[in-house]
């Protein structure tokens, strides 16, 4: 049996890619995007036709609005081959204005709706800032169900938790990154930082009950993946599923809901100043949190770009 069999046992499968092709090679339940996956996408002859076909369906309509409906015409190709959900997101540039947030959530789900899927099916991903963890808390009191991505510290995962936020993208390969570069130091399996953010994450919400659900993201290689098995959902790269598909090598569970209820952690909240400051305190999840957002925003500019040039 293949590791990726073998994970799918334990964890729930997500094809973190905007390529349609990988989806159907390796089934997974959900897929995950953001402005970089489409960008990618886009950029293919294959998908050309979905650029075109939007622009020609909404002539005049403002380019924000237009990176919407693609972004969702995506997602509405994406949900006709998986089975659960898909994860669109708002745009970077919003990380730090709730409101903002909140009407661009609404919108995306109205175009989802005029496109006959429900919000059962679709993520709103939204970065795990303050503002955006206040936005996630508004849209889910609305049933609009959130992913809040670009998640590195602890604090981000409670609050987000606290705010009954449906899912968080802990981001382990970043964390990795992060580590390698200041130490100088390749670390593996349950001594890489990413995994062990993950492990911690993990223990904690199944230890005191939270429903908020943790997907594993942004992986370096097939260890770390299978270091978090049994973790409820990973979100994984379509080079790392093929390494999988191939990899006969066992994959034990290594994350157990009634093991994390024996830990023992200390109970914690965050108000905002409280927040802030945990944040600020943890140098990597100020640094990479960020230069993630900066990198969302330089992709979705690009994508305008690539809007407007069509």
């Amino acid at each position: 049996m293949s590791a990726l069999d073998q994970l799918r046992q334990h964890t729930i499968v997500v094809a973190d890619t905007g390529d349609f092709r990988t989806m159907r090679a390796y089934a997974p339940r959900d897929a995950t995007t953001n402005p970089t996956l489409i960008l990618k996408a886009v950029q293919k002859d294959e998908y050309r036709t979905l650029l075109q076909d939007t622009l020609a369906r909404h002539p005049g309509a403002p380019v924000e609005e237009l990176c919407d409906r693609l972004l969702v015409r995506f997602g509405c190709e994406i949900l006709g081959i998986v089975p659960g959900r898909v994860s669109t997101e708002v745009d970077a540039r919003l990380s730090f204005d709730t409101a903002g947030s909140v009407a661009r959530a609404r919108r995306i789900i109205q175009l989802y709706g005029e496109a006959g899927f429900g919000p059962e099916r679709v993520l709103i991903k939204v970065a795990a800032t303050w503002e955006g963890i206040r936005a996630a808390e508004q849209l889910e009191s609305e049933g609009i169900h959130c992913n809040l991505t670009l998640l590195f510290a602890f604090a981000q995962a409670v609050a987000c938790a606290e705010a009954g936020v449906t899912l968080i993208s802990p981001f382990v390969g970043r964390i990795y990154d992060w580590y390698k570069k200041r130490d100088g130091v390749e670390t593996a399996g349950d001594e890489d930082p990413g995994v062990i953010s993950v492990r911690q994450i993990y223990e904690y919400f199944k230890k005191f009950g939270y429903a908020t659900e943790v997907m594993g993201a942004s992986f370096r290689n097939t260890g770390q993946i299978k270091a978090l098995a049994g973790c409820d959902l990973l979100t994984i790269s379509p080079d790392l599923l093929e390494k999988l598909q191939v990899d006969e090598t066992d994959v034990p569970r290594r994350l157990d809901p009634q093991a994390a209820s024996a830990a023992s952690p200390t109970r914690v909240r965050f108000d905002e100043k409280g927040f802030r400051f945990a944040v600020n305190e943890d140098a990597m999840a100020t640094e990479k949190l960020a230069e993630g957002i900066r990198l969302f925003v330089a992709d979705g500019k690009r994508l305008e770009e690539l809007v407007r040039a069509a």
